[in-house]
């Protein structure tokens, strides 16, 4: 555990589900463990229906709170119940496809199959790091060690920033 936690910022993941069980609490503890690790104060884990609308009112609330980093696990994929990125697309003002990339290519690399066909994003919406991760366990561990490095980059620029 950080001796200074929060020093990376706040934290909210959002977990897409049709219902609560016994994986998204799984899913919802690993992410809650590896945030707090690189320092980060999570806010809270939230798990919401895979509803286009309740995906962005889960995203919207956690960039009016003022969130530093949202992440969302699930929804990412090619099934027709998957609207992750849909919901999200809309709340970026600034769109990190590098990041996104870079998640899908390390997902890749480490046998993620559903990590490298996801079609998450990744972008600034206000002062807020978001970014869509599949919800696989391989895919949260792996992805999250590929973007932790890469968000606590951007959140130091976006609060270095005015224009935000």
């Amino acid at each position: 555990m950080d001796v200074n936690p929060g020093a990376a910022g706040r934290a909210l993941a959002v977990i897409t589900a049709d219902h609560a069980n016994e994986e998204s609490r799984a899913l919802a503890k690993i992410v809650t463990e590896l945030l707090e690790e690189d320092g980060f104060y999570v806010d809270g884990v939230v798990v919401v229906p895979n509803d286009e609308d309740e995906i962005r009112k889960a995203i919207e609330t956690g960039v009016v709170g003022g969130v530093d980093l949202l992440l969302t696990v699930g929804g990412v994929g090619l099934s027709p119940r998957h609207h992750t990125p849909e919901a999200t697309l809309p709340l970026i003002d600034r769109a990190l496809p590098g990041i996104a990339e870079a998640l899908r290519s390390s997902g890749q690399s480490a046998g993620a199959q559903d990590a490298c066909v996801s079609r998450g994003v990744v972008g600034i919406s206000g002062s807020t790091l978001v970014a869509n991760l599949s919800n696989s366990r391989a895919a949260v561990r792996d992805g999250m060690a590929t973007l932790l490095p890469l968000a606590r980059y951007v959140i130091n620029e976006i609060s270095s920033l005015d224009i935000f």
